[in-house]
């Protein structure tokens, strides 16, 4: 006797193929019965949780779940009895080892021949990936977004800063000996400074404060800044440094580096109100190109990692996913600006490099920054300048606000030079253009209205192709700056300045 069993065939070697299928699936397939009962688990299940089908068929689903969703379950479960389909519904499973996985789960009913719900279809997806993608972009719009309000308010305030301290230190060097006036005009500039700093914050958090990029050996940039920051904590609180050998240079600002480990350091301290350590490693550190550093931003290379730890009371997890968001501080109202850390985080990135952290509470926080290695050597320390000499020169002078405009013309008429003052580009252009005698110099804001510093330079270089330039400006992007220093005989004066600054840098440019 025969038997035709071609259909049987076919049905098992589908039903075969489909399990194959099933089980190559990156996204966890699993079937469960109508009261939550594991029936069937595939490999991307035991990838997704870390379990083996031998130790969940049978079990109950809410095993997987934190005790917080145990209702969720009971209600997914209700609402599957009730043949409603549930698409891209994203919540959050436990892995074997503890730790929570968000997913996207897609459940349906499943039916028998006549229609009857017998069980349900699970399909879970990880999410971790494209989450940590949506925050790193959301912060970034966030950062970008805040960082235009904090360069601009930054640019005017500078503005007023530079008036500030220019009369100040003007004032000072003309009072004899009255100590009690001397003394108020201390405590003007010591306020004037501090609001110097938190501009600078502002600047740096914004990546728009200009940056003199350079070869920089971050060990003895460390050794040197140790004193300073043993001073800053206090006696209670001990700082051992681990300096890697062979350290590579790095292509970062000195003073912007010094600036991260001066806010790193009062984090720590605040940190530890009863004292502690705080531990900086350096080491070379190359980044591989693989997913997980991908995901992270990094850019194959060679780096240099530069990590700081406390002993502190340490954060949980939320608030490290917040704490390099501009004005976000976990102190009381009056003990921080919130800008330590997003000042961090944008020197950093204005840089080429990255940053990090791990935490937990009670156990202190790493926070790991890794810099770009430059292929040129350390260049070496600047000599100290002497104090400015007086000039002759003649100065075209323009600045659209007035009081700085008046402070920079009394600070370079009471020093020699003969100064042409313009409150606008079209002005100034007009002194290029017709005034009798030798201009020696363009000394021009960049942000002006009308005309920027460039196009004005520009202009008034087709009358006066000799003439030298110096820009000012509160910020400036670094490719604009890089832009307009390839200009022939172009310096950048950042403001706020001092007196003795504008006056060094007028000198060094005409003897340039």
């Amino acid at each position: 006797m025969a038997h035709d069993v071609t259909v049987r065939v076919t049905l098992e070697r589908a039903i075969a193929q489909l399990a194959a299928i099933t089980d190559s699936s990156e996204d966890a397939i699993i079937s469960k019965s109508l009261d939550g009962l594991i029936q069937t688990w595939n490999a991307g299940a035991e990838r997704l949780y870390g379990y083996t089908a031998a130790e969940v068929v049978g079990r109950p689903m809410h095993s997987l779940l934190p005790k917080s969703l145990l209702e969720e379950e009971r209600e997914i479960l209700e609402r599957i009895r009730e043949g409603e389909r549930i698409t891209r519904f994203e919540t959050v499973r436990v892995h074997k080892n503890g730790r929570a996985i968000p997913v996207s789960l897609n459940l349906s009913p499943i039916r028998t021949a006549e229609g009857e719900i017998v069980g349900v279809s699970h399909i879970a997806r990880d999410i971790s990936e494209p989450l940590l993608l949506k925050d790193k972009l959301q912060l970034s719009q966030k950062m970008e977004a805040v960082g235009r309000l904090a360069g601009g308010v930054a640019h005017d305030f500078n503005n007023l800063l530079t008036i500030i301290n220019g009369y100040a230190a003007m004032l000072q060097s003309s009072l004899g000996d009255e100590p009690d006036r001397s003394e108020m005009l201390d405590e003007i500039m010591h306020a004037a400074q501090r609001a110097t700093d938190l501009t600078r914050q502002l600047l740096a958090f914004s990546r728009r404060q200009a940056v003199k990029l350079r070869p920089l050996d971050l060990n003895e940039l460390v050794s040197k800044m140790e004193a300073m920051l043993r001073r800053l904590i206090g006696e209670d609180i001990r700082i051992e440094t681990h300096l890697g050998g062979d350290l590579c240079p790095v292509q970062a600002d000195p003073g912007q580096i010094s600036q991260i480990l001066m806010n790193l350091t009062a984090n720590a301290r605040d940190a530890m109100p009863g004292g502690g350590k705080i531990v900086i490693h350096t080491a070379n550190w190359i980044v591989e190109k693989d997913r997980f550093h991908t995901q992270l931003g990094f850019t194959p290379g060679r780096y240099v990692r530069l990590s700081f730890t406390d002993t502190g009371e340490g954060m949980d997890a939320e608030t490290c996913r917040h704490i390099f968001e501009p004005f976000f501080t976990t102190k009381e109202v009056g003990k921080g600006t919130g800008l330590g850390l997003s000042t961090v985080y944008g020197i950093v990135k204005q840089a080429g490099g990255q940053v990090s952290v791990y935490s937990q509470p009670g156990c202190g926080t790493t926070l790991a920054i890794y810099l770009p290695c430059s292929p040129l050597d350390p260049a070496l320390p600047e000599p100290s300048v002497p104090m400015p000499k007086k000039g002759s020169e003649t100065v075209l002078l323009v600045e659209d606000e007035p009081a700085l405009r008046k402070l920079a013309q009394s600070i370079l008429s009471g020093n020699g030079y003969a100064v042409l003052a313009a409150s606008t580009p079209e002005e100034a252009v007009a002194f290029a253009r017709g005034y009798a005698g030798e201009i020696q110099l363009l000394l021009t804001d960049i942000v002006m209205p009308g005309m920027n510093g460039q196009a004005l330079s520009s202009e008034v270089n087709l009358h006066r192709p000799d003439i030298r330039n110096i820009f000012m400006s509160g910020y400036t992007e670094h490719a604009t700056l890089q832009r307009i220093l390839t200009e022939p005989g172009a310096a950048f004066l950042q403001k706020p300045f001092t007196p003795i600054q504008l006056l060094q840098k007028v000198r060094d440019a005409l003897d340039g």
